[in-house]
């Protein structure tokens, strides 16, 4: 056999119609893995409120005065957000949106506010204030003794 008589080499290039369907299978994939909570609390991504993931019971998170009069703090490592209220009143909750399950970044203005879809919960009960969230933070129980905060 010459090489003008050899069969050409086949190579599998996928059609376009694959390529699309799998790309967006991915992203349908990646959207379901970030936001795959309901409202009702039925299905909650792991490391939420419910599995108490992260909590540091019986350890110090933090000073009293670590905690600024009217705002609050995050300790992401210990899974909550810590909040003074009104002086010498703190309070603990957790750091998971109700919303979607997305960790809570700021506090600031009174509220705990989310980065993906714009909840803000009250400093002084977790409450909401500002949807799409449509419940409260859960509160954690801290006990308080002298300057130091820790997880009840």
């Amino acid at each position: 056999m010459t090489a003008s008589q050899e069969p050409a080499p086949t190579s599998h290039v996928p059609s376009r119609r694959t390529v699309v369907t799998a790309v967006g299978a991915a992203g349908i994939a990646a959207a379901l893995s970030a936001c795959g909570s309901s409202d009702d609390g039925t299905s909650q991504p792991a490391g939420n409120a419910s599995s108490g993931g992260g909590e540091k019971k019986g350890q110090a998170i933090a000073k009293t005065s670590d905690i600024p009069e009217g705002g609050g703090k995050i300790f992401a490592d210990a899974g909550v957000v810590v909040t003074q209220p009104k002086s010498g009143e703190f309070k603990a909750f957790t750091n998971v949106c109700t919303h979607q399950g997305c960790k809570v970044n700021k506090v600031a203005d009174g509220s705990i506010d989310c980065p993906c879809h714009g909840s803000k919960f009250s400093i002084k009960d977790g409450s909401v204030t500002s949807p799409p969230a449509t419940q409260a933070l859960e509160e954690r129980q801290l006990k308080v003794s002298g300057d130091s905060i820790e997880l009840a």
